[in-house]
């Protein structure tokens, strides 16, 4: 009963919130709060019982669902790249030109764009448990499919379909969980450590690119040992599917752990679709975290096309790409630490943006210098720094500019945007690269081709955006200020 009514409370608290943000005046003397206050105040001050009822608690078991959660996002982005670093010994496996093992990391761009919208109401309307199980099966589906396709006795001209399908499978596995970490932080996590518990999540991602971009050159020697390689990346699937199956037990600890939690998607799903499409500040917002996502997602895929003209081993190329995570994570764990503390969310991802426009103009330079591998190195490092690190700021600041509208439809939003960029600039790339008829330092084991004019095209794409976002984009924290007024409330039936 008191916990309903300290509901009714905080739900009191956000309507006046939205009257403020309407131009109006919060009315804390309104009959309906003053009553509900004075009600709550009369059953608890009688009894400390109930009064515990009121105090938001947090259970160590939120760490065991963050660690499956990273560790499916990790599976995931894994298999997604798992041909990328070795495109040319791919192709010749399944017999298929480069543009064809290109898709399939293009596929899920264009399979999961569709899907994400059903994702994004699906986490608000059945819960996190349901959508981590479910994307833990067909992550688990695609990547035994894949396996499947190297059997003996499997016709050539069928692998590439089959291994298509498994793609297919896991680009729908991707929206299903990467909507996740801002939900989870939200409904697990107290306010101190939300930014946080989002990078850690968020940064699995990025970290399965890593061990792709580094394990994928270690085992394809050869491209007889593509069948070992989609082996070695099926096992860790099969064991996350179960773990997650028997191991999750609920999508929300018992008790909520921060006053937001319990209306964090008081909005229903098609009003806040709309409401978003009004908010100046988050469509500025969801189009910088897009082209944000976009430039990692083309340097993923391209970058042993890229590099190898300037004759860069693959070994190399994975050593970069790896540098740009591991760099990035470490430098979203500063980031997610210092904005706990100090909630500048806007200050942060201002700058770390700009710094990564300079290092997208400075990597579209050094990649055309042969011979060069310590300047490459450290481009790419600082790239991974300050742009990979922007990942869970920018999600915290859209549930922030957006409360109280869903965090997976804030997310989901985000994520299409960055999937329609992605393929938007990986089409661009592409369509910019030419030809070379030789290249006397080339290591490219295929076609050599200049990307030259792509990697600058992608940079000044970055650009435009970022200085756009730095110059017009303001917002409230809205989430941080409704939590402020509920617990003034909750102070004063005390």
């Amino acid at each position: 009963m008191v916990f309903v009514l300290s509901t009714a409370v905080y739900q009191q608290t956000l309507s006046d919130t939205k009257q403020m943000d309407n131009g109006g005046a919060a009315s804390h003397s309104s009959p309906v709060s003053s009553s509900l206050i004075q009600t709550v105040s009369a059953a608890v001050s009688p009894c400390p019982v109930l009064r515990k009822l009121l105090t938001f608690k947090v259970y160590k078991r939120r760490w065991f669902v963050l660690l499956l959660l990273s560790l499916l996002n990790c599976s995931n982005s894994t298999l997604w790249l798992t041909f990328a670093p070795v495109a040319d010994q791919s192709a010749q496996y399944l017999a298929v030109t480069l543009e064809k093992i290109n898709w399939l990391s293009l596929i899920y761009m264009v399979i999961s764009i569709p899907i994400a919208f059903v994702s994004s109401w699906m986490l608000d309307t059945f819960g996190l448990r349901i959508m981590v199980i479910l994307g833990s099966w067909l992550n688990m589906s695609g990547a035994v499919l894949r396996v499947l396709a190297t059997v003996p006795g499997v016709d050539i001209s069928y692998q590439y379909i089959i291994v298509m399908g498994g793609q297919v499978l896991c680009a729908s596995a991707q929206p299903l969980i990467i909507f996740v970490p801002t939900k989870l932080a939200a409904v697990w996590f107290p306010d101190h450590q939300r930014a946080t518990a989002n990078m850690m999540a968020s940064m699995s991602n990025p970290l399965g690119i890593v061990l792709a971009n580094v394990i994928s050159p270690n085992i394809v020697s050869t491209p007889a040992k593509i069948p070992l390689l989609m082996l070695v990346y099926a096992i860790p699937a099969c064991i996350i599917c179960l773990l997650s199956t028997v191991g999750i037990r609920s999508s929300t600890p018992p008790t909520p752990p921060s006053a937001s939690a319990l209306t964090s998607n008081s909005e229903q799903f098609f009003r806040g679709v709309k409401l978003l499409l009004k908010s100046k500040s988050y469509l500025i917002l969801m189009a910088c975290a897009g082209s944000n996502v976009a430039i990692f997602t083309c340097w993923s895929s391209f970058m042993q096309q890229i590099l190898c003209v300037q004759g860069y081993t693959n070994s190399f190329t994975g050593i970069c790409s790896a540098l740009i995570v591991v760099f990035g994570v470490i430098g979203a764990g500063l980031f997610g630490v210092y904005t706990d503390k100090t909630k500048k969310f806007i200050d942060v991802l201002k700058i770390n943006l700009s710094i990564t426009s300079l290092m997208c103009i400075a990597a579209s330079v050094v990649t055309l210098l042969p011979q060069q591998p310590i300047a490459v190195a450290a481009v790419f490092s600082l790239l991974g720094f300050f742009g990979f690190s922007c990942y869970p700021v920018i999600l915290e600041l859209s549930v922030e500019c957006s409360y109280p509208i869903g965090e997976a439809l804030t997310t989901g939003l985000i994520f299409v945007t960055g999937q329609i960029l992605s393929a938007l600039y990986i089409v661009l790339l592409q369509a910019f690269s030419k030809r070379l008829a030789e290249s006397p330092v080339s290591s490219c084991r295929d076609v050599t081709m200049s990307w030259k004019v792509s990697n600058m095209v992608l940079a000044g794409l970055h650009t435009l955006v970022c200085c756009i976002f730095v110059l017009f984009f303001h917002t409230r924290y809205h989430r941080l200020e409704a939590e402020e007024r509920a617990m003034l409330q909750n102070q004063a039936t005390a």
